[in-house]
């Protein structure tokens, strides 16, 4: 899939060609050896700019001695601030200067932004700190140790007035930084893993011998000034930086960043050795993928992105490089526009001898013919010269909610799960070789994590109406409808539901940890469940929630993967291909993207991956019926009635 990229990026390359006075608290480092150990803190609070009346008026000249334009605001902005760091080489300047103001509070007044970024914090995985900064300067060193990036809490770092030559590699390991001052140091060059901190808001650099931003900082969307003031930085970056300020160096760095390919994710092999027991007939693949829909793929959203990456003429085609090159039996996507699945996939998928099956969320109902088109939803494709569509349908969750007797009276139901317009899709298949069956579940459940609750109940209603569909694709089987001349193929009939393979997959928005994968993991969640938050949903929270099915994630026979969604923002699994255990087997799976590659990677999408999401491909054995033995017949002892005649004749 690769091969075609760099010639694709090139193409899309060339068609889309103040800070604020705040109060934290602050570690001071009383004492710091060469190797970065950290003896003696104390905490202080401190102003993040200094001394806001201390101004520069920068103004050009000309050749004659006149005053010419003065130099742009943010230049002058630029200016300013470099004297006031030069001018704060003392050591532990942050950390002491407002402990020798009259009347400055340890503590300090919090800014709207840093309350908002504590929240932020807050819903991360990160312990409680009472001190959130580290203050290096003035102190000579000539290096630091990699403990230091071990506090991955930290939102600001001064190292500045210092003899380094150059920032570890692992400082990318502090996302959360806001604010990193390193001027005054002897560094010639940077790390393209500051390009990991997207959170920065403030990168400051003034005062050493860097020549070149590498184009990998155009990550940092949030950061609003860049101090290069006192170095050799060559053209045209300083004349962008001179003339349109920091966000348009970021933009610039962004829109030129080189593309560097990952290596190809491996294949795992499950049961190597020892294949699955069945026919090779009955083994199948499916691929989940979210692919972003293009409305949600803006530049609001995902700032750290190329414009050009984000366009959906440049991810369609590697959203369907990626389909191609993986060539799977059965494809389930999410995030699907009702328009691109009738102009875009469809066609092209066609080609390629796949047919789908699609509905948008149930907004589209109340919608025109023209507004429905931008409403997306689930589409499953499989491929025509393998599989035979026996049924199809679409489980609208908020319709079956309020159609359930017990919740109707419930106002949780009106207020929290009928808003919500999640769907799934639902296909019954038949090989056309073997005449195994499969039912094919496509879902997307609502992404809001204040919702758990309504995740919970959306795939309790999800299970709940599978074990009635399979129940009914159990008791009917409808003749396969075959071309003239073509032997249709064996049918295998199935008891109950639960005997017909069955494949769950999608977007759940949901942890391993969550309510929803423990619902599917092991059949039941107790009625009060941590996730139901002493929500009221009739009978699900008065007995609980379970289905009869014996599912198993995939992923979990290898251990779920580092994630399936990969944002600055949020990191983890959230996407599943589930299957019944009583009558399918995992024998091959999708590994992870490379590791060496993440470590430099921001988020996506990017210019490799078209989607925040990754795609998901497993490869599933159906495994032989288990047939019951017949009762033997009753022992034969012959006519009783002759045998006791027998005995009376002796």
């Amino acid at each position: 899939m690769h091969s075609n990229l760099a010639s694709a990026a090139f193409k899309y390359q060339q068609q889309q060609q103040p800070h604020q006075h705040m109060e934290h608290n602050l570690i001071h480092v009383q004492n710091s050896n060469s190797s970065g150990a950290l003896t003696g803190v104390h905490q202080h609070a401190f102003s993040a700019v200094g001394n806001p009346g201390n101004t520069f008026n920068a103004q050009q000249h000309t050749g004659n001695g006149a005053p010419a334009q003065p130099a742009p605001v943010h230049w002058q902005e630029q200016l300013q601030l470099c004297q006031q760091t030069r001018s704060n080489g003392s050591p532990h300047h942050h950390a002491r200067s407002p402990a020798h103001r009259p009347g400055q509070s340890v503590s300090g007044a919090k800014t709207k932004r840093e309350e908002e970024e504590e929240k932020k914090r807050a819903k991360g995985n990160f312990p409680r700190q009472d001190w959130l900064a580290l203050d290096f300067s003035g102190q000579g060193l000539r290096a630091v140790s990699n403990a230091l990036f071990g506090y991955t809490f930290l939102d600001k770092l001064y190292i500045n007035h210092n003899k380094l030559t150059k920032l570890p590699s692992a400082i990318g390991r502090l996302k959360l930084l806001t604010h990193l001052d390193a001027s005054s140091n002897n560094l010639v060059d940077l790390p393209i893993e500051l390009g990991m901190l997207t959170n920065l808001r403030q990168l400051l650099l003034f005062d050493n011998q860097i020549t070149n931003i590498p184009p990998e900082l155009g990550t940092l969307y949030q950061l609003e000034m860049m101090g290069i003031e006192g170095n050799p930085i060559a053209d045209p970056l300083k004349q962008i930086m001179m003339k349109q300020g920091t966000r348009a160096l970021i933009t610039y760095l962004r829109e030129n960043c080189p593309a560097v390919p990952p290596t190809a994710r491996d294949w795992v092999v499950l049961n190597d050795g020892d294949k699955p027991s069945g026919k090779e007939e009955d083994r199948f693949t499916v691929l989940c993928y979210n692919i972003l829909c293009d409305k949600y793929a803006t530049q609001t959203m995902y700032g750290y992105t190329a414009s050009w990456a984000l366009n959906w003429d440049y991810r369609k085609d590697l959203i369907l490089q990626e389909l191609q090159s993986h060539n799977a039996d059965i494809v389930c996507l999410q995030e699907v526009a009702t328009d691109n699945f009738e102009e875009v996939f469809s066609p092209a998928l066609a080609y390629h001898e796949y047919k789908g099956v699609f509905w948008p969320k149930s907004r589209a109902k109340i919608m025109s013919d023209s507004e429905k088109k931008n409403v997306d939803g689930c589409a499953t494709f499989f491929k025509t010269t393998k599989y035979t569509l026996i049924d199809k349908q679409v489980i609208d969750f908020s319709s079956s909610a309020i159609a359930r007797e017990d919740m109707k009276k419930t106002a949780d139901i009106y207020n929290r799960v009928m808003p919500k317009d999640n769907i799934a899709v639902v296909t019954f298949l038949e090989n056309k070789l073997t005449g195994y069956r499969v039912i094919i579940a496509n879902v997307h459940i609502t992404w809001d994590p204040a919702f758990k609750d309504v995740k919970l109940v959306q795939t309790a209603m999800l299970m709940e109406e599978l074990g009635k569909i399979s129940e009914k694709f159990a008791r009917t089987h409808p003749p396969t409808r075959t071309p003239a001349g073509e032997t249709p193929p064996p049918t295998v009939k199935y008891a109950e539901g639960i005997q017909i393979p069955l494949i769950i997959c999608g977007d759940f928005n949901s942890t391993p940890d969550s309510g929803v994968y423990e619902l599917l993991a092991r059949g039941q969640v107790h009625s009060e469940h941590d996730d139901l938050a002493g929500r009221t949903y009739g009978n699900f929270t008065k007995d609980g929630m379970s289905h009869p099915f014996s599912l198993k994630s995939s992923y979990a026979n290898i251990g779920e993967l580092s994630f399936t969604n990969y944002t600055p923002g949020f990191s983890g699994v959230i996407d599943y291909v589930w299957y019944s255990t009583n009558s399918l087997q995992v024998s091959g799976l999708l590994g992870e993207v490379d590791d060496r590659y993440m470590e430099r990677v921001a988020g996506f999408p990017n210019v490799h991956f078209p989607s925040d999401h990754i795609a998901l491909l497993a490869e599933f054995q159906v495994k032989p019926q288990k047939v019951k033995p017949a009762k033997p017949p009753p022992p034969d002892f012959g006519n009783s009635n002759n045998n006791n005649n027998s005995r009376d004749r002796k």
